[in-house]
């Protein structure tokens, strides 16, 4: 059974992400159809464009498989975890260097590995219903997924912003960022799907869809207080905003969030700022590699994706008593 299908029709490959109740979530199986489909249509001169599309309402797509990830990691299988990443992260990296123009309507949630197969592309359509965030520190890991490449190059400290909080932002907001390319309501998501299916070039597709809404994100303050790769700094600065609720939201949100990994996640979007994607992904997935075997990341994802009584008890579980020489075999 694949949780893909696809079709090709008037120059459009589609390939729809079919698996409702996990909420697209990409588990190995996805991983290896979608790669195999992208990497055939390729060389296929019967198609010209990509398409990208959710069988659901809900989410685009919810993520990588972190549940399976944490059952080989308590089961020692660490070669199915290097296998996972590494067939992930190269499904990613041919997204970001496909041949076509590769196309993802995002409608509703697209978080961590669903951003790795949209962000990545040529065009990026979000709706006001779209939830995007990288929330890897709130369960013992890292922003991933070629993250650590294409966070940095947000504007002044959105990136470490999104990448240490996992701050949720709508449609409007990842537009405004530049993770998105353009906007369309919910309600027009059918029509534009419709015209690129038809073989209307994507120019003429998309020239009706030129609304620019109205963000939400605090830019300036996002630029004063996330500007620093020091978490330290960082926390303390928002600690003495005394009486800005906006301030006082953040530092609960990385208070909840593992200390190690806000510190590695910190390091890797430093060292990302200046390295091409390839090498973000060589660093990511040995970071990836480390930390799934760590006991936050275990506690983290417990807390979060499997009991879901979200009180994981981190070990250290102040920032001071991050272990630096773990956090270099990590990102090292």
């Amino acid at each position: 059974m694949s949780y893909i299908r696809t079709s090709v029709g008037n120059g459009v490959g589609e390939i729809v992400l079919d698996r409702p109740k996990a909420l697209n979530a990409l588990d190995q199986s996805m991983i290896d159809d979608m790669y195999a489909v992208l990497l055939r249509w390729a060389d296929d001169a019967e198609v010209e464009t990509v398409l990208v599309t959710s069988a659901g309402d809900r989410a685009f797509c919810a993520g990588g498989d972190i549940r399976a990830i944490r059952d080989h990691a308590l089961a020692g299988e660490t070669d199915e975890i290097t296998g996972y990443f590494s067939s992930e992260y190269t499904l990613d990296q041919l997204v970001a260097e496909y041949p076509k123009p590769y196309v993802a309507l995002v409608d509703g949630a697209a978080m961590g590995g669903g951003l790795g197969i949209s962000v990545h592309g040529e065009i990026r359509v979000v709706t006001e219903r779209s939830v995007i965030a990288m929330p890897e520190t709130a369960i013992g890991f890292f922003p991933d997924i070629g993250a650590t490449y294409f966070l940095p190059r947000l504007p002044v400290g959105v990136g470490t912003w999104l990448g240490l909080t996992g701050s949720r932002i709508r449609g409007a907001d990842a537009l405004a960022v530049g993770l998105a390319t353009h906007f369309v309501s919910s309600t027009g998501m059918d029509d534009l799907a419709g015209a690129i299916r038809s073989g209307v070039s994507l120019r003429d597709a998309l020239s009706e869809h030129t609304e620019q809404p109205e963000s939400t994100v605090p830019l300036d303050k996002i630029a004063e207080y996330f500007a620093d790769a020091n978490v330290t700094a960082i926390l303390g600065g928002l600690r003495g905003a005394i009486g800005d609720e906006w301030c006082a939201s953040m530092v609960t949100a990385l208070e909840a969030a593992s200390p190690t990994s806000l510190v590695v996640t910190a390091a890797l979007l430093e060292l990302g700022a200046h390295t091409p994607l390839d090498e973000c992904f060589e660093r990511e997935l040995h970071a990836a590699e480390r930390i799934t075997l760590t006991p936050d990341f275990a506690e983290g994802v417990r807390a979060v994706l499997v009991d879901k009584d979200r009180t994981p008890s981190f070990s250290p579980g102040r920032l001071d008593e991050v272990d630096i020489d773990r956090v270099s075999s990590i990102i090292a």
